[in-house]
């Protein structure tokens, strides 16, 4: 239980220049000297310290404490709680300074603000000059233009804004700026002029230093005082791989002084589009071909911007939104993930995705006993994928065959009776034979579920090794000086052998 008059004054040590400091610090650090008041440092790797020490203010400092732990947080932890056991059990006020202002990247400010009521400390804030005030000036950008502060040890891609001026604290040494050039690099061009600034303000201790961004860990003097700046960037190529600039294009071609072509386009028009876009990518996987992979699925992606952008114009949905409900959708699909359940392998971790697709059907008044067991199968998918789907389901409840012998079987049985409507004439013969054959389909799908095979793969990896046999075939005509009209079947058989050996 704290003492009734318990109190910590957090003091702002400011940038390191003299002059620059308050008034009302600098007369709650001289009461450091008497018995009043009791200082505490968090640092003493600070130019203020030296003025401290000319004018025979006593203080501790924490400095042991980033000996004591592994991480930062731990640190800023330790300091935390023995600030306020020391204000709980002492009967001075307990000061507390740190470099430049307090509620400018100081942790332990954040962790005493919010632990301090619940122990009846009182808390007292005194600003100082933060680096921010030194990079405005120093670096000389105004941060009405745009501007953000982040922490380079906890930076992420998903934070960085070009079109922002950006100032990087916490640079404290080079394995620091090492990691940090590494993360701007996903977002900035290698060679991205970005600006270092130690010690900014301190006289005879101030450098600023300008490089291209692949050389930021070559610089020499990081340390506590050390800052980074992004400059913003106005040109279009450096926005490219952001989310935004990629809708706010797709919005351009729609609009009225966008492209004729993408104005005209519907949901219905750009159907074949989107489907023939799908295969493009399926095509690039096939070929294991990384970099046109990356180009379809571009493309790919262009087709759901515009869908999104049709019904943004008329006010039902952005592609923001899109996002947010697939974002929604997999944080709730996966409790294994992040929620309380567990999943030990792809098995559970399906029990848990169906689990959920149910219950969301429940919340939205679906009875889902009354639901045939193959609802959910898309209408439009390709004929062999849709056949797997189907039979998957069924299978599931039990509508299945007990071994692959009985499919085999089930196979020959099919086959049979497409030869005999084969053989059959007269009236509803074709549709006959259009029927038994999409049995003999049917039932190969089944095969290939037995023997967890693919069959759109499979069918894709035999349509690829025809096309290679095939050209083989049309290169040796070419070899001779031959045409198809030239050649007759028993010759391309032969090739066709042959291209079995040196075409796989």
């Amino acid at each position: 239980m704290a003492a009734t008059n318990a109190r910590i004054t957090v003091l702002g040590l400011g940038t390191g220049d003299e002059d620059q400091l308050t008034l009302g610090v600098w007369k709650k650090l001289q009461a450091a000297s008497g018995a009043g008041a009791k200082l505490f440092l968090r640092t003493k790797d600070h130019p203020m310290v030296a003025m401290l020490d000319a004018n025979n203010v006593k203080y501790d400092t924490f400095d042991n404490t980033y000996v004591q732990h592994a991480t930062f947080e731990e640190v800023y932890e330790s300091i935390a709680e023995e600030l306020m056991r020391l204000a709980a059990s002492e009967s001075a006020e307990i000061l507390y300074a740190v470099p430049g202002h307090p509620m400018v990247a100081e942790y332990t400010v954040q962790l005493l603000k919010e632990r301090c009521p619940a122990q009846s400390i009182s808390l007292q804030i005194m600003g100082g000059e933060s680096f921010l005030d030194q990079a405005f000036l120093r670096f000389g950008f105004d941060p009405i233009e745009g501007f953000q502060l982040l922490d380079a040890t906890s930076l992420s891609r998903y934070t960085l804004n070009p079109k922002l001026h950006t100032v990087i604290g916490q640079v404290y040494d080079t394995y620091t700026a090492s990691d940090l050039k590494i993360s701007l690099m996903d977002v900035y061009p290698d060679e991205y002029r970005v600006v270092v600034g130690h010690s900014l303000g301190v006289a005879g201790q101030e450098q600023i230093i300008e490089v291209p961004l692949y050389e930021l860990d070559h610089v020499k003097g990081y340390g506590n005082l050390s800052l980074v700046w992004v400059p913003a960037s106005t040109r279009d190529e450096d926005h490219y791989r952001s989310f935004g600039r990629l809708h706010e294009i797709v919005a351009i071609l729609r609009s009225p002084e966008g492209c004729p072509w993408d104005r005209e386009q519907t949901h219905e028009s750009l159907r074949k589009n989107l489907i023939e876009e799908a295969y493009e990518v399926l095509e690039t996987i096939d070929e294991d071909d990384p970099e046109h992979m990356c180009e379809e699925l571009g493309d790919l992606l262009l087709q759901v911007m515009l869908h999104a952008q049709m019904e943004e114009e008329v006010g039902t949905f952005t592609a923001y939104d899109v996002i947010a409900m697939l974002n929604e959708k997999l944080i709730r699909r996966h409790p294994h993930v992040f929620g309380e359940n567990k999943a030990e392998d792809a098995d559970e971790a399906l029990v848990n995705w169906n689990a959920m697709k149910a219950e969301e059907k429940r919340k939205k008044g679906i009875d889902v006993t009354k639901q045939s067991v193959l609802d959910g199968v898309p209408r439009e998918l390709p004929g062999l994928m849709k056949a797997l789907k189907l039979q998957k389901k069924a299978a599931a409840v039990g509508f299945d065959w007990s071994a692959l012998e009985d499919v085999l079987a089930k196979l020959d049985e099919e086959l049979g009776e497409l030869r005999q409507a084969i053989a059959a004439e007269g009236e509803g013969a074709a549709q006959e034979r259009v029927s038994e054959l999409g049995d003999v389909l049917f039932s190969l799908v089944n095969v290939a579920r037995f023997l967890k095979i693919d069959p759109e793969e499979a069918i894709a990896k035999t349509n690829l090794k025809f096309v290679r046999r095939f050209s083989y075939i049309e290169e040796q005509l070419r070899l001779r000086g031959q045409s198809f009209e030239q050649t007759d079947l028993l010759e391309m058989e032969t090739y066709w052998q042959a291209a079995k050996k040196v075409a796989e």
